[in-house]
């Protein structure tokens, strides 16, 4: 018995604390799956499974590939932009001409923002004690 050797593309995307692996593969099947999960139990808000599918969208490729993602660490909101980021480079490794319109919207870019680390004498970050003269 022969195992098939399927063709994917992948792309690794991060935001914050969250890292996502995202393979695509053209065939038939058109699933997503993220963590063994479909996309509407993990990003049950459409404004999420809109950020997740937008490299999808720009590069007109909606209905085209099959989606598997492995994503750990942070939570939701880092999920979803780390596997768009994750998407954009896959579509980009299967298709390098899809580049600059994917840029063009700024898909390509990791977003470098992360939560700022607490100082001493703070409540947080930048937060400071209430303040009593007396």
């Amino acid at each position: 018995m022969a195992t098939v050797k399927v063709k994917y593309y992948e792309g690794i995307g991060r935001r914050k604390e969250a890292t996502a692996r995202v393979r695509i593969v053209q065939d038939d099947a058109k699933t997503f799956v993220i963590n063994g999960k479909t996309l509407d139990q993990v990003f049950p808000s459409a404004l999420a499974q809109e950020k997740v599918l937008k490299p999808f969208a720009v590069a007109g490729m909606i209905g085209k590939f099959s989606v598997s993602v492995s994503a750990t660490g942070g939570g939701v909101t880092g999920w979803a932009d780390a596997i768009s980021l994750g998407l954009a480079r896959a579509l980009v490794e299967f298709d390098a001409k899809l580049k600059s319109g994917l840029r063009n919207e700024g898909l390509m870019t990791r977003d470098p923002r992360a939560v700022e680390r607490k100082k001493a004498g703070l409540k947080k970050a930048r937060k400071a004690p209430r303040f009593s003269k007396r």
